[in-house]
């Protein structure tokens, strides 16, 4: 299975909402809405490219994933949680999308890159204890490894805009 994305308790360091790894691919609490980077806007439906900045915001906190120069409470990492309102956070919500190709494919792996401080979005195999047993420390790392490839297990997938549809196939015109 693959992790999720969980959003529990007010984290050790910076006092934000902690983000943490389940292996439950069904999660009811790791469903998160891929938006445009902070001030910009996306149309739904329109292909992810690769290299692409975003957000992405919790469904059921309206908090986006963010990171900045705290330390992660179990690694000693770069910490990874949740800002914001309503999906309203600043220039630290947003992260780089790293995929091979030119957009993110519904079933490749990927890998997120934040925009600000450059480290990856990973997970490795520090877990916690109550309240939340057994669910994993996700924070940042100034590596790329095999810790911080994610991929969609599910989820709602727009269709592309008519007019992504046309620049597609007409691309010569």
């Amino acid at each position: 299975p693959g992790l999720g994305l969980s959003t529990v308790l007010p984290s050790a360091g910076s006092g934000q909402q902690s983000v943490t790894g389940v292996a439950a691919a069904d999660d009811g609490n790791s469903y998160w809405r891929v938006r445009g980077r902070t001030a910009a806007t996306c149309e739904r439906g329109t292909p992810v490219r690769c290299g692409q900045a975003i957000r992405l915001t919790h469904l059921g906190t309206g908090r986006n994933l963010h990171s900045h120069h705290f330390a992660s409470p179990l690694s000693g990492n770069q910490e990874v949680s949740a800002f914001g309102e309503g999906g309203e956070g600043d220039y630290l919500d947003d992260w780089t999308v790293v995929c091979s190709g030119t957009y993110w494919a519904r079933d490749s792996e990927v890998r997120f890159q934040h925009t600000s401080t450059d480290v990856f979005l990973s997970v490795t195999g520090e877990q916690y204890g109550r309240p939340i047993h057994g669910q994993k420390e996700v924070h940042g790392m100034a590596a790329s490894s095999q810790n911080n490839y994610w991929k969609v297990m599910e989820g709602i997938f727009m269709q592309p805009s008519e007019v992504f549809k046309a620049e597609q196939y007409h691309a010569e015109l």
